[in-house]
This record gives C-alpha cells, structure tokens and sequence, in this order.
C-alpha cells in the first residue's frame, strides 16, 4: 500500500452522520441569530412610536429605520474581529461567540423602558443594543457561511450552504409567526404598550439555548488543516494585500443581491402598509406567506447550482432584477389586492433567489481557509453596511420628499453593477478554494 504524505497526521474527514449533524447544529444557531435580528424590523410599527414619539407615522419608522441602520454600521468591525477569531481560533469558536453576543442585545431591549419612562436615555439604549446585535451579525454570516461551505462535500455544496439562507429566513419567518400570534391574542394598543417586549425575550432565551449547541459542533476539516499546515495568519492586512480581486469581488457582487434582499423583505411590510395602504395585519400575512415559499426555494436553487454551476444562477438573478423590480414595486403601490399583492411580492423574492441560494458558497469558494471567514464576512459586512441597512432609510426618505419610485430605479441600478460582476467572474463552483482531503 502507498501511503502519501496527507496520510500522517492529517485529521480524519468527517463522516456523511458528521456533515449532516454538524449542518444541522450550524443552520439551526443561524436561525435564531436571525431570529433576534429580524425581530426588531417584524414590530418596528409597534414600538417606535415607544422611542420615537412624534405622532407622524412616516417621521417615526424613519427613526426606528436609522437605528435598524446603525446596527449594520457595526457588522464591518463585526466581521473584521470575529472572522479573524474564527480563521484563528476555528468556525466553532466564532459561531459561540457571535451568539453570545446576539443573547445580550435581544435581552437589553425587552427590558428597556419606553421614551415616556427615561426620556431620551431609551433611544440611546436601544442603539447600544443594536450595535451589538450588528457586531453579532456581521461576525455570524462569515462564520457560518464558511462552516457550511467547508462541512458540505463537495458535490453538494451548493445545496448545503444554501441552508444558511433557509435559517435567515426562518429566523425572518419565525419573527413574522411570533407577530402574527400576538396580533391575534393581544390588542394594538397592548402590543404597542408592552407586547412588543416579549419577542425579544424569547430570542434572548433561544440564544442561550443555541450557544450549547454550539459548543458541542465539530470543527471543520479544512480549518484543522491550515492550523496543521502553518499558513500565515488571518488578518485584514493580509486580506487587502493578498486578496484584493477576491475581496472586491465579494463586496461588488453583493452590493446589489443584498439590497434587493432587504427592499423585498424587511422594507416590503413597511412599504405594503406606508404605500399600497394594507393593514399591518394584512401586510404581515402577505410577506409570511411569500417568506415561506422564499425559503423552500433556497435548497432547491442551491443544488441547481451543484448542478449548471453558480454563474447562470447569479445571471439570471441580475437579469430578472434589472428587468422587473421597477414594473414590480410600481404595480404593487397601486393595488389593493391581497392576491396581487402576494404575487408581486413572491414575484420578486423568485428572482432575489439567484443571489440569496449560493451567494454564501460563491464567497467562501472564493478563499483558501486560513483567511476564508475574513473574506466572507468583512467585504460582505461592507456592503451590507452601505447598502442593506440603508435600504428602508433610503425608501422612506424618497417617499417623504415625494419620490418613492426613485427607490425602485435605486435598487434596479444596483442590481444592474453587480450584474456586471457576475458575467465577467468565473464560475467558482469549477475553480473552488475549498480542497477536500
């Protein structure tokens, strides 16, 4: 028997009841993760005008929308640490931590008093707590994309990583089913008095439950082999210096996939109510029910891609995004109907789905391991930071100075830039970083 060198001392590669208990493990942190984060844009209607009294629906959601996008200012020094914790210390070690974290922020704000309380002081709060929602978040999407991505055997990688999208949007759904409950069970002026407190509780209460988990996963193959192997250290320096195409590329191709996630998701309930004149009740029910075909789809588009390759899949994502986000916001603030509605909405999240299956494999694929959670978390934070958490601001402001459609010819003209990225990349399902032993 030849025996190479790759036999001595080299970790054993995890067995098919590892990689899929190790998923499983990875996916359901990520969910709630999510959760928390999620929870504050689901009942943002209910409790800004508890921090942000002023009487004027628009001027309140417009505040509430700042802080949502303060949260995003930390997600860059988020993943900048916490990716250079996890390409050092292992993805194990950065999924704990980033949950920890998550736990703190969830439970600061279901006990913060309201504006009437402590005067200004309840915003401040509110704000501390989510710049450490956004450290949370902007360490979690590097290491959990990098955990999957790197767990995931190599014929189905696409389909596995595309569950760090399935738990997002559950985490979304999850928030949007704890609404829809205590709309049913609580009144309006209960759920805007002190009902709102209690998702947030319950997130605080599941991170605990996850950070357990956590700690009992099974370190990557790929990470056990560049700790072995002496490869030069994670660090932001060596990312830009080493690394710069690849990291541009990240933050270019999701500048566009990113926003248009967020103008479909978190925005759409605001913009179904603030616009198109639904009830809340109405709204939530629309954007749960096309969330949840949303989700079963991730899976599906991600072993597609294991399949034709992630490059037509980002493409035809660019293409129907440049082409229809206008007709499909423009027809949606004119109707009324709960159906059309729901179509339009689905429509939209039908085409998001080109970017939000793979764009987690596409990034890792991207790096080789000792700096793969840097390069998929800070570039991404980036872009997430100048361009998804800005997303609802940038809406309601054109809609207060009377330009609403400009939003929709923002979002279609972004989508169109990284359009661009994605014809000229190569496809990196057939040039991918991850080696298997």
């Amino acid at each position: 028997m030849t025996v190479t060198i790759r036999d001595v001392g080299a970790p054993a590669a995890p067995d098919q009841r590892t990689r899929l208990k190790s998923i499983i493990g990875g996916s359901a942190g990520n969910l709630v993760e999510w959760y928390d984060w999620y929870v504050y844009s689901a009942f943002t209607l209910y409790f800004a005008p508890v921090f942000f009294p002023s009487g004027d629906q628009t001027a309140e959601l417009l505040s509430a929308a700042a802080v949502f996008a303060v949260g995003f200012l930390m997600r860059p020094i988020g993943a900048w640490f916490m990716g250079i914790y996890a390409d050092r210390r292992g993805r194990k070690a950065g999924l704990t931590l980033s949950v920890t974290l998550m736990c703190f922020g969830s439970l600061l704000i279901a006990v913060t008093p309201g504006h009437a309380t402590i005067g200004v002081l309840a915003p401040a709060i509110l704000v501390f707590a989510r710049l450490l929602q956004g450290i949370s978040v902007g360490g979690e999407y590097g290491a959990s994309a990098t955990y999957l991505s790197e767990m995931a055997g190599k014929s189905r990688r696409g389909f596995f990583s595309s569950f760090q999208y399935v738990t997002l949007i559950s985490g979304q759904l999850l928030a949007l089913a704890v609404l829809l409950v205590l709309q049913r069970v609580l009144t309006p002026e209960q759920l805007t008095s002190w009902g709102w407190r209690i998702p947030f509780a319950i997130g605080g209460v599941l991170a605990i439950v996850v950070f357990y988990i956590r700690r009992g996963l099974a370190e990557t193959q790929s990470f056990e082999n560049a700790k072995a192997g002496g490869t030069p250290k994670s660090s932001g320096w060596t990312l830009f210096a080493k690394y710069p195409k690849q990291a541009f590329m990240v933050l270019a191709l999701t500048a566009g996939g990113t926003l248009a996630f967020y103008a479909y998701t978190t925005y759409l309930q605001k913009f179904l109510v603030n616009t198109s004149g639904f009830s809340k009740e109405v709204a939530t029910e629309i954007t749960t029910a096309a969330l949840f075909i949303f989700m079963l789809c991730q899976p599906v588009v991600g072993a597609l891609s294991d399949r034709i390759g992630r490059k037509p899949i980002m493409i035809a994502f660019g293409v129907g995004g440049v082409l229809f986000t206008h007709l499909i916001f423009s027809t949606l603030a004119g109707t009324s109907d709960p159906y059309v509605a729901f179509g339009l909405v689905l429509a939209g999240l039908l085409i998001v789905t080109g970017y939000t299956s793979i764009n987690a494999v596409v990034k890792a694929e991207l790096f080789p391991a000792h700096i793969r959670a840097l390069g998929v978390a800070l570039p991404y934070a980036l872009a997430n930071t100048i361009f998804g958490g800005t997303a609802e601001w940038v809406a309601l402001k054109f809609k207060q100075i009377g330009h609403e459609s400009w939003f929709f010819w923002y979002v279609t003209i972004m989508i169109g830039l990284s359009l661009i990225v994605y014809i000229r990349m190569r496809d990196t399902r057939d040039h991918s970083l991850i080696h298997e032993d």
